[in-house]
């Protein structure tokens, strides 16, 4: 599915300094949705095992492999992941076409 989240570059970089530092057997991360935060919804990012999760969606940029929870996929159609950093942070954002709104840290959202 090639519209249900695109990464870019800079996602896909920090994603692979990441992996080379993860546990053994670690080869992607997957990405889902948590009902949590005061709008409703939080990204979550975690590592995976791509052999044993049947089922997940799985979109490859630049030798990295990132999972899609199915579960999440309804509320990622169209987004997009990138990374962002700053003098005082750095973390990964995304931009969703479904969100109606957010909380005011922006760590939650609603659709």
């Amino acid at each position: 599915m090639n519209h249900l989240l695109t990464i870019t570059n800079k996602a896909a970089n920090q994603i692979k300094k990441i992996l080379s530092k993860a546990p053994d057997n670690v080869d992607s991360i997957v990405v889902g949705v948590d009902n949590s935060g005061c709008s409703g919804y939080s990204y979550k990012i975690d590592f995976a095992i791509s052999s044993n999760l049947e089922n997940y969606d799985k979109i490859e940029k630049n030798g990295v492999m990132v999972l899609i929870d199915p579960k999440a996929t309804m509320y990622l159609l169209g987004s997009k992941m990138d990374y962002k950093s700053d003098k005082l942070s750095s973390k990964f954002v995304f931009d969703n076409p479904n969100e109606k709104s957010t909380c005011g840290c922006g760590e939650s959202f609603n659709i």
